[in-house]
């Protein structure tokens, strides 16, 4: 069965269950009437669907290539690409100012992820761009917003991140790349950058690189970091791709998945840069991009998930073997019909979540309310943790569900394992997302997550009346997430940690209930829709009891069990 990209889908989701109208009802956002997001997401479920999937093997059998210093892109993938600038996706969420749509952070989110489940190797190259453009939008000069926007928006330049440095993963501030000032308004930066998703490519007419850097003056750790923008090649007076800078690809990394994917080792050599925001306050601007990314690469985890389960609910359909309890396939054994099931109930938990966390930025940014940063702060972990193991998890089941033939590489379904397996550490590991929510995200003693278990409560208390075999659950549910958080923020932040993931965890099963719940309210339990939210609530919400569990176990036993324990 081909893809096809879950356009009506997230219709339903931005109409019925993630609050899509308040983002519509602000003046920022008034042009993103119903019809509008309609035809959008027809639009580009239709590019997805035609244009992009049919690339998505091509990448994985044919590598991106390094030959003599140049990246030579998978078969079909420049075609690709040109399809997604010339619609305009790359710009969707853009200012319009700088050539961008200005539409709301929701759609793009949306037709993000359509393309991701198309073929996530190409998708990487404008998630880059986008955030890219974030972060220039937010701290750049006008002078480089001027040069460098409506080119990154059109698609004609691309973009890209440069954190990682061997001796600097998620710990940023042990990087040693330097820069010093030409005394010309730029500056020269050297070091080398590893991990870098899409470096460089063979379609674009230039590569613009965000590059995290020291000043001689810059104090050791995060707050002596700054960011400067090095282009591959250095824009003439005309703005035009002129002389190549002092940079270059070294190696490419040979990757379990996204083969399409170039993933580059980077050195610069006093290679020509430009300040982008204050001195010393790159890591301000580089996070307005990797937030950006963090829900992007959720989003990706989602894709690859729909795509999982589309693949192997294709072949459960067709499959013949042994006697099945209803129907001649496969599809008829109670075991693949529960594993098919969660796959489907889970993918949807995934994406509401991302569309509600993509709806609280966009209100954030239509109405600068507090509530609204609060709210998609908190989400933004969850959103990325979430739905990048769902994108693990349901391909994992992808494979089970084709048995011996999901070992096989030729029926696709290990692709989609190998692809998405990297998401989880993309732009800090689902761990890091899970200290960030019990920590940063608790400096406010609980109050962002207090307010969102409110809501959940209110709801189910309100749902009772009509379905309350669905809406019980749910209520008991978040009171147990409600008393956790209470337990959590009274505790030393190591103690905290220790339960982390599985508290996130604990919070995207009770967020998935509540939005389960919505579906089913809106659709009617004797729907489909209706029908996955049963499953989900009776099967899956209740591992948030030994959830809450585990997260409040604090860290004596795992510092009990000594180093000496785990080698013997």
């Amino acid at each position: 069965m081909p893809y096809r990209a879950p356009a009506a889908d997230y219709q339903f989701l931005l109409d019925h269950v993630v609050g899509f109208d308040k983002v519509a009802a602000t003046e920022r956002f008034a042009e993103a009437t119903p019809d509008m997001v309609s035809a959008i997401l027809d639009e580009a479920a239709k590019m997805s669907n035609e244009v992009l999937a049919p690339l998505n093997r091509n990448g994985d059998l044919h590598p991106a290539k390094l030959e003599n210093g140049v990246v030579r892109t998978s078969p079909g993938f420049a075609d690709g690409y040109k399809a997604i600038a010339e619609g305009g996706w790359i710009g969707m969420a853009a200012s319009p100012e700088y050539g961008g749509m200005g539409l709301p952070f929701s759609i793009q989110n949306a037709v993000n992820e359509m393309m991701g489940g198309s073929c996530l190797a190409l998708q990487l190259n404008p998630l880059m761009s986008q955030g890219q453009i974030e972060a220039l939008e937010h701290h750049a000069s006008d002078a480089i917003k001027d040069l460098y926007l409506p080119k990154l928006i059109s698609g004609e330049w691309c973009g890209t991140m440069n954190l990682t440095e061997p001796q600097a993963g998620s710990d940023v501030g042990a990087l040693k790349s330097k820069a010093e000032d030409n005394g010309d308004g730029t500056y020269a930066i050297s070091g080398q950058k590893i991990y870098i998703s899409w470096a460089d490519n063979d379609f674009s007419e230039n590569v613009c690189h965000l590059v995290l850097a020291r000043l001689p003056d810059g104090v050791p750790g995060t707050k002596g970091i700054s960011l400067f923008m090095v282009p591959k090649l250095i824009p003439d007076e005309n703005g035009k791709p002129g002389v190549a800078n002092s940079l270059k690809v070294v190696s490419l990394e040979h990757k379990m998945g996204l083969h399409g994917s170039p993933t580059a080792v980077m050195q610069y050599d006093g290679a020509t840069g430009w300040l982008v925001g204050k001195p010393h306050g790159g890591m301000a601007a580089m996070f307005t991009m990797m937030n950006n990314a963090r829900v992007g690469v959720g989003g990706q985890g989602i894709a690859v998930a729909e795509a999982a389960y589309q693949h192997a609910l294709s072949y459960a359909q067709e499959r013949k073997q042994g006697k099945a309890a209803e129907g001649e396939t496969i599809l008829g054994h109670a075991d693949v019909r529960r594993m098919l099931a969660q796959m489907k109930a889970d993918v949807f938990v995934a994406r509401a979540i991302a569309a509600a966390c993509a709806a609280a930025i966009d209100m954030q940014t239509a109405t600068g309310a507090p509530e609204w940063t609060a709210r998609a702060a908190l989400l933004t972990p969850i959103a990325k943790a979430f739905g990048t193991d769902t994108g693990i998890e349901v391909a994992q089941q992808g494979i089970q569900v084709h048995g011996g033939m999901g070992f096989i590489e030729e029926t696709g379904a290990a692709q989609y394992l190998r692809d998405v397996r990297v998401t989880a550490i993309y732009e800090g590991t689902n761990g890091i997302q899970a200290m960030d929510l019990v920590a940063r995200k608790m400096m406010d003693g609980g109050e962002a997550a207090y307010a969102l278990i409110d809501e959940i409560e209110a709801y189910a208390e309100s749902c009772k009346a009509t379905i309350p075999e669905l809406a019980g659950p749910v209520f008991t549910a978040a009171e147990t997430l409600r008393e956790t958080t209470e337990w959590l923020v009274e505790q030393e932040l190591n103690d905290r940690f220790a339960g982390a993931v599985s508290y996130l965890r604990m919070f995207a099963r009770v967020l998935g209930a509540y939005y389960h719940l919505c579906a089913a309210n809106a659709a009617g339990l004797d729907s489909a829709r209706g029908r996955l939210a049963t499953i989900y609530i009776q099967r899956l919400l209740p591992e948030h009891g030994s959830l809450a569990d585990q997260a409040r176990q604090g860290a004596d036993d795992l510092y009990a069990l000594k180093e000496e324990d785990l080698v013997a």
